[in-house]
């Protein structure tokens, strides 16, 4: 992989990365989609990442269909596919790991302690790996990329972090490998993350800005839903990650909840759009 990222540089080459953990669905499809429109060559990774799973996660039951990923990157048309093993991302006596301090201590870091530290860690040594002068992420995780775009910045790296929209099935479903683990009552229930957005969504485009007002609009949806429980629903500052009191700013409205007991998050970007607050889910 080194040896195809120098010659790619050498040859001044724009190359593309896709970073995933496998168990890849359209979401995945789409950034690799976005990436050959944009670069060229174009290279994906599947590494299901220990570090950034807690002892009480589901690192041992995660979803593994390596043949079916790999037919699925072929035909979307990679370049390449970085494959490493645990002991060639952290090796015997491996004891360096990069830590982004406040946004990595709330909500999501706050909800899996060390988690933002072992994503942090895999992504700066996949750059190093890969070199590539763009990396795509999707917008569903978006404290992950904004801990990323820190990072990125922080350690001078010379990459570009493009975000791309959330994919979503057809009743609103933001696409996750997670998704796989819900029955079909809690798979309906799911669509309760969604509602919830759509929720505030209307409220701010009726001119609520009050982010407790928001928030109860969402957490009634999530709440009408038996099979649901809230880890969290906020609305906060985009860059900081902070909880705002009124949406005056470019924020998100974040979604943490338990469906029977999968654990799905989902958001919503809140921008100003000349004199209006536009929603987008």
């Amino acid at each position: 992989m080194k040896e195809k990222a120098r010659e790619a540089r050498q040859e001044q080459r724009v190359v593309g990365f896709v970073p995933t953990m496998g168990a890849l669905h359209a979401g995945h499809l789409a950034l690799v989609e976005r990436a050959k429109r944009e670069c060229a060559p174009v290279y994906a990774s599947i590494f299901l990442n220990p570090t950034q799973f807690g002892p009480n996660e589901d690192l041992s039951k995660y979803p593994r269909p390596l043949e079916a990923d790999i037919e699925k990157l072929t035909a979307a048309g990679v370049d390449g596919l970085y494959l490493p093993d645990a002991a060639e991302i952290y090796p015997k006596g491996y004891s360096t790991y990069v830590q982004v301090e406040g946004l990595s201590d709330r909500l999501e870091g706050k909800s899996r302690p060390g988690h933002f530290r072992g994503v942090a860690t895999v992504v700066l040594k996949l750059f190093e790996t890969v070199q590539p002068r763009f990396a795509y992420f999707g917008r569903k995780d978006a404290q992950q990329v904004r801990i990323i775009q820190q990072m990125v910045k922080d350690l001078n790296l010379d990459v570009d972090i493009v975000v791309c929209p959330i994919v979503r099935e057809t009743d609103g479903l933001a696409l996750s490998s997670r998704n796989t683990y819900l029955g079909a009552v809690e798979r309906k229930a799911a669509t309760a993350l969604y509602r919830a957005l759509e929720a505030a969504r209307r409220e701010i485009a009726a001119g609520a800005r009050d982010s407790l007002e928001l928030q109860r609009a969402m957490r009634k949806v999530l709440e009408g839903e038996p099979q649901a429980s809230v880890n969290y629903a906020e609305i906060v500052d985009a860059e900081t990650f902070e909880p705002v009191v009124r949406v005056t700013r470019r924020c998100y409205a974040l979604l943490a909840v338990y469906v029977g007991k999968t654990r799905l998050i989902d958001n919503m970007l809140i921008e100003p759009a000349g004199e209006e607050v536009v929603a987008t889910i």
